[in-house]
């Protein structure tokens, strides 16, 4: 018999709607059950992409026996993590502080009845006793004994808890902001030594891409002198290249994989998360941009081949997950026996597969080949074009095949933060690429985020079963204010502009703290939770708070808005200590404060027929801290400081900083020697 997830509208949520366990979503009925019965709750958190989520589905969350002893002890709950980032963010900070190392999913954690203070935590659990971990229902019992037999000292617990994780917050800006190259070679430094030099990336397996990392480092190649400005070249060069080399690329259908599970980037964790995608997309324009090297202009496009084919839905919203599994093992719909491969494909195509992808010796993956670009492929003839026509026909053969093989499941929720990352990536793509279908998606999502979840006053965090639900979290208000920005850039919209203004507005007055500046990650009017996070380190997902500097800073220059530009300042202020203890791990909010210091924002007026050769000049050199907004010379009613910005008889530009703007430019090389000076 259905549980209570029958309702939801979540695929994970649906996904355990089968379940023995007699499971709650997070919602008062479940709260209030546990408080009137005095039991404990038990609360597991995941996502439908999530291979071990699965796992533990099927191990533990389906046997009838554990789910008689989850019923009996606890209230049980099942949270979406990409529905309700305020719980799980504050249970992953629980699991740390609770066990000392970092948590994962699935979570799980036993909370107190009232109050709903962590007093235990972990991950996955076998159902019994194996990888040096405990069986489940075991875990279960001693967990509710510790319950019962300190029942009385769980209030003040709960408490002191909340204090605990409040303390995490900021409280005291910094006197002053940290000079920005200061933080950027700090950065450069700590990043440097985690650098592996044999593969590119950071730390040892797994390896993750560390998105905002990367992006400091390219600043760097701009903004350091020349032998840190070449390290951090290196660094970040490096490993984009073997990243997309990698088996962490989709070598036919396109798309990066999570993470990778060895140092060498061969075998990826093989789900696909529209927010990796999103921010590796915006990563490799500004590669092709910085180099001009062909590698990375053609990861950048494939990726947004592999966007609009597979993650665009019919509203035009991106939505947000493909999973590892199919057919009940990861990684399947991905990976060739040799059988397979000579069985599909001609000699000479075989052979072709054979020395590009280094089909030698034993399969990588469980007697099977997930492919990796071969790294000592003969350059001519790899570059000789009876060769990579034989590969590019044998990829559209397997990549024919594998269209008919059982997809892995995709979650069809659409996130408006998630949505608001992959539109910046799709708008940069479409401007640098000069990819017109890239920036028609970026418009179709844009389209979608604002006709199905926005209200004219606030976001709405998630589209699912063409529902709108959820109040928006801090994410959401930064990501699409960054996303419409980007798209400004690209093609100026007033419809555009004003719906930025409105989210602008939207969120200084529901997240910002006006006493001590920054931003909560959850509103105002939010559901009292444990405790209101306020954060400005990255994650998988940049900072929000970064983010949100960033875009009031933009938004703020563009407009002439001195409430945004100095909501940007107390903010920046307050992140300042923690930014300069750890600019590395802080890595957006050292990028906006490099932004904050050093940053241009171009203001061209001009006709269409000259907008090209403007836009053309801009984008012809790496310009990270830096963006233009070309809008056309006969557009009147601009809003703001806009207004005051006439255009010339053919063309002219304003640098403008704050609130500050430099005296026009008549031409392109007064407009670049004003840039460079």
């Amino acid at each position: 018999m259905p549980n209570r997830l029958a309702h939801e509208s979540s695929p994970y949520l649906l996904q355990h709607a089968g379940n023995p366990v007699q499971w709650h979503p997070w919602d008062r009925q479940a709260l209030d059950l546990a408080e009137q019965q005095d039991r404990p709750i038990l609360l597991s958190i995941g996502y439908s992409a999530c291979h071990w989520c699965h796992v533990m589905e099927r191990e533990c969350f389906e046997d009838a026996d554990i789910a008689k002893v989850m019923n009996e002890l606890f209230v049980c709950i099942k949270v979406d993590r990409e529905e309700r980032p305020d719980l799980d963010r504050i249970y992953q900070l629980s699991h740390q502080i609770l066990m000392q190392r970092p948590g994962g999913w699935p979570l799980t954690v036993a909370l107190t009845p009232r109050g709903h203070a962590p007093f235990f935590a972990g991950t996955y659990f076998p159902p019994e006793p194996r990888f040096q971990l405990p069986g489940f229902a075991d875990v279960l019992r001693q967990v509710c004994g510790h319950y019962r037999e300190n029942r009385d000292k769980f209030d003040g617990y709960v408490v002191s808890f909340s204090q605990a994780l409040s303390k995490l917050n900021p409280a005291v800006p910094g006197a002053s902001p940290t000079d920005p190259d200061v933080l950027l070679k700090s950065a450069v430094s700590t990043l440097q030594k985690q650098y592996d030099r044999t593969f590119g990336g950071f730390g040892d397996a797994p390896k993750f891409p560390h998105p905002t990392q990367l992006e400091l480092l390219l600043l760097g190649t701009a903004r350091l002198p020349q032998d840190d400005s070449r390290h951090c070249r290196e660094m970040a060069l490096a490993s984009l290249r073997h990243m997309a080399q990698g088996g962490l690329f989709d070598q036919l259908g396109g798309g990066f994989f999570r993470y990778s599970v060895d140092r060498e980037w061969k075998i990826p964790h093989f789900e696909k998360m529209l927010y990796d995608n999103a921010q590796l997309l915006c990563l490799y324009c500004d590669a092709w941009t910085l180099t001009r090297e062909n590698l990375y202009q053609g990861i950048a496009a494939e990726t947004c081949n592999w966007v609009q084919a597979e993650m665009q839905d019919r509203t035009g919203g991106y939505t947000a997950t493909l999973d590892a599994d199919s057919d009940g093992e990861e990684g399947r719909f991905y990976v060739w026996s040799e059988t397979d491969l000579r069985g599909i494909l001609s000699e000479p195509h075989y052979e072709a597969i054979e020395e590009h992808f280094a089909l030698y010796g034993e399969p990588n993956f469980e007697g099977k080949w997930h492919f990796n670009v071969n790294p000592q492929r003969d350059s001519v003839i790899s570059q000789d074009p009876r060769h990579l026509r034989a590969i590019q026909e044998a990829r559209a053969t397997l990549l024919q095949v594998r269209s008919t093989r059982n997809r892995p499941n995709m979650d069809t929720k659409i996130l408006a933060a998630w949505n608001g990352l992959m539109i910046k990536g799709m708008a940069r793509a479409g401007r640098i690429l000069d990819a017109p279908a890239c920036i028609r998606s970026a418009r179709r999502a844009i389209d979608c985020i604002r006709n199905n979840l926005w209200t004219g006053h606030r976001l709405k965090a998630c589209l699912a079963g063409n529902r709108a639900q959820l109040n928006g979290y801090l994410d959401d208000y930064a990501f699409m204010l960054e996303g419409l920005l980007e798209m400004l850039q690209t093609e100026w919209s007033t419809d555009d502009a004003a719906f930025a203004t409105g989210i602008c507005d939207a969120m200084l007055d529901l997240f910002e703290d006006p006493e001590l500046g920054g931003f909560h990650f959850t509103s105002h009017d939010h559901e009292a939770l444990l405790c209101r996070i306020k954060s400005g380190a990255d994650d998988a997902i940049p900072s929000g708070n970064a983010s949100a500097i960033r875009s009031l800073i933009m938004l703020g220059t563009l407009l002439g808005n001195s409430r945004y530009l100095q909501s940007a300042d107390r903010a920046l202020g307050l992140f300042s200590p923690e930014t300069a203890r750890q600019p590395s791990v802080n890595a957006l909010m050292t990028i906006a404060s490099d932004q904050a210091a050093r940053g241009a924002l171009v203001i061209v007026r001009a006709a269409a027929r000259d907008m090209d050769s403007w836009k053309q000049a801009m984008n012809s050199r790496y310009r990270p801290s830096d963006s233009m907004y070309c809008i056309g010379r006969d557009l009147k009613n601009l809003p703001g400081a806009l207004a005051q910005k006439n255009p010339g008889t053919s063309g002219i530009a304003y640098v403008c900083r704050g609130m500050q703007c430099s005296p026009p430019a008549n031409s392109i090389q007064d407009l670049l020697q004003e840039l460079d000076g």
